[in-house]
């Protein structure tokens, strides 16, 4: 437990570390995030790079933690592989703050870093049929990946929403001592929570694609590593309720968007918390409302995992009808 400790604490002084300097480092190169268009939600030009910060804490401290412990020999392979693949992804996601992408290139290199994860035997352990296993785990880490980018639109939402995600799978994974995923979200969350200080509103430099999905990817194939539990096979969809904030939102913006007639892969403001902002609520208390809802959400998915199925069944049904209570609200915003 004490490595484990040092882990989040060395993550987080690194990203406390660096930060700064890649906000001045986006300064000097002009690299900034601009209100440009209907869809951008901030006032004034704020510095990206902030991903980069992020990434350089999570690597540099996984080769701290290397140094001090010696890991089993399939769990250093993961960990190999969350290193190539997030870096790929993190240098898709930095292009696309730099330049811009066209989001098939964004798919593109997020197929490729999800091949190098399945190749680091991190994919969907608990179908036999290669093929589908294959399929889904695809489609969940890109999934995944891009609705962490998705929910990036206030300060400190994506971030904050990480970072009780990664504390979730962590409290849910140390009982079984699943080492990979234990070490990637404990250091995680400390990258996350370092980030923070400079992500709060008003937040003085952005993640950028680069740090978003970064994150969504580290945390999709964190839930790949863990069975969950023995007790009940209702389980295997905890991670479905640790990520439950970009989830929620990305099939939500879907259904929307749909509705309207439009392209689910251009941007628009039927994000729910931009709805919630419609409805009246301070972005500020949004924030900390999506907070409070990440602690519930893992505390729901950590019941899971210790009771028998009748009662984790409750629990999911609990859960969605709470979504459908809360999406039909947002519905009555008026957003353009």
């Amino acid at each position: 437990m004490l490595l484990y400790l040092l882990a989040f604490v060395v993550s987080l002084v690194v990203v406390l570390a660096v930060t700064p300097v890649m906000r001045s480092l986006a300064l000097k190169f002009g690299v900034m995030d601009k209100p440009s268009s209907s869809v951008k939600t901030h006032k004034e030009a704020t510095p990206y790079l902030g991903g980069i910060a992020i990434w350089v804490a999570f690597v540099v401290t996984l080769l701290a933690v290397r140094f001090l412990t010696h890991f089993p020999t399939g769990t250093l392979r993961n960990l190999r592989g969350l290193f190539f693949g997030g870096t790929i992804i993190m240098i898709v996601g930095l292009l696309d703050d730099i330049k811009g992408f066209n989001y098939k290139l964004k798919f593109l290199g997020q197929i490729a870093a999800t091949l190098i994860l399945m190749l680091f035997d991190i994919r969907i352990q608990f179908i036999d049929n290669y093929l589908i296993s294959f399929l889904l785990t695809l489609v969940w880490i890109i999934g995944v990946t891009n609705a962490f980018n998705i929910i990036d639109i206030m300060d400190g939402l994506s971030c904050g929403a990480a970072f009780f995600a990664c504390l979730a799978f962590f409290f849910v994974a140390l009982p079984t001592e699943q080492v990979y995923v234990n070490f990637a979200s404990i250091i995680l969350a400390g990258c996350c929570l370092g980030f923070l200080k400079h992500n709060w509103a008003p937040a003085r430099i952005f993640m950028g694609d680069a740090g978003s999905l970064f994150i969504g990817f580290i945390l999709a194939a964190v839930a790949l590593g863990e069975s969950y539990t023995t007790i009940n096979n209702m389980a295997l969809f905890t991670p479905v309720l640790i990520l439950g904030i970009p989830i929620f939102d990305t099939l939500l913006v879907m259904a929307f968007r749909i509705q309207k007639g439009k392209s689910i892969f251009l941007g628009s403001k039927d994000h729910f918390a931009l709805r919630m902002e419609a409805l009246g609520y301070r972005r500020k208390n949004i924030v900390l409302i999506v907070y409070v809802i990440s602690i519930f959400l893992g505390l729901a998915a950590f019941l899971i995992t210790i009771v028998e199925f009748g009662m984790a069944v409750v629990v999911y049904l609990i859960v969605v009808f709470l979504a459908f209570l809360f999406a039909a609200r947002l519905s009555f915003a008026k957003v353009k």
